[in-house]
């Protein structure tokens, strides 16, 4: 099949699954008014939303949805040689920087790095933050990875989507692709080739956590072969939550 035909293909077959490949919502269509949306991620850690889908983000923002960022943790374990407090001070000020580059605004939840906890007045507390979000998607870790921050962010956010009354659409992102993020099938894309570069300055703000490193841990490639997959020059690839709760008509995407 010749690339131009693939591409084609990829893009219809993507598209008739109501998928992330080519969504309307980003810009509207003719049969869809443009509708500003509200955009949320839930990471585990400053730089975590950057590197699992720091374009997307940077994409919806350009198409004039409004972006949220929640760090469920300052990352006060991360830097070492610094105190928990030193830590919190500096790796919260990359994440605010790096919203800034992705147009996003940053929330930080208030656990606390490599201690984090999953339990009802957490979940409870995951509620209420994405209530006053008033999200209509949200994208977080997929929770299969051997990171338990990672795992808690996403348990989290699950649970608030299950006992959420406002409806939303619920995306996991891949974290160090095989390092980390494991058993990850995508079902959906976003092309973000145009927005790659401005993803790689805010992934860069954080300058505590090598992020040159951040990148070599599987996002380079990854950007890379999610993109040949749709056939395109970079993607972010994700996992919809399926199973849709009473009352979920289905993505908005």
């Amino acid at each position: 099949m010749k690339h131009s035909s693939r591409r084609q293909f990829l893009n219809n077959s993507v598209g008739s699954l109501g998928l992330l490949a080519m969504p309307s919502v980003l810009y509207g269509s003719g049969n869809r008014p443009f509708k500003s949306l509200k955009i949320v991620c839930v990471g585990g850690h400053p730089d975590d939303p950057e590197s699992i889908c720091g374009g997307t983000l940077a994409k919806f923002a350009a198409a004039g949805h409004r972006v949220t960022i929640i760090y469920l943790t300052k990352g006060e374990a991360g830097i070492e040689s610094k105190s928990h407090e030193e830590a919190a001070y500096i790796r919260s000020d990359e994440a605010i920087a790096a919203c800034k580059i992705l147009n996003a605004k940053a929330v930080f939840a208030g656990q606390v790095d490599g201690d984090t906890v999953v339990n009802n007045e957490w979940v409870v507390k995951m509620q209420q933050l994405l209530a006053t979000e008033k999200p209509d998607i949200v994208f977080t870790h997929w929770p299969i990875d051997t990171h338990k921050d990672h795992q808690a962010a996403s348990l989290l956010t699950i649970q608030a989507w299950v006992r959420s009354k406002e409806k939303f659409d619920l995306y996991f992102c891949e974290a160090c692709p095989g390092a980390q993020t494991l058993g990850f099938h995508p079902n959906s894309y976003i092309d973000i080739t145009e927005t790659q570069e401005q993803k790689r300055k805010a992934v860069f703000c954080h300058t505590s956590q090598d992020p040159a490193g951040i990148y070599d841990c599987g996002h380079t490639s990854s950007e890379d072969f999610r993109g040949r997959e749709l056939g395109v020059k970079a993607a972010e690839a994700f996992v919809y939550m399926t199973g849709k709760r009473k009352g979920n008509a289905g993505p908005v995407i």
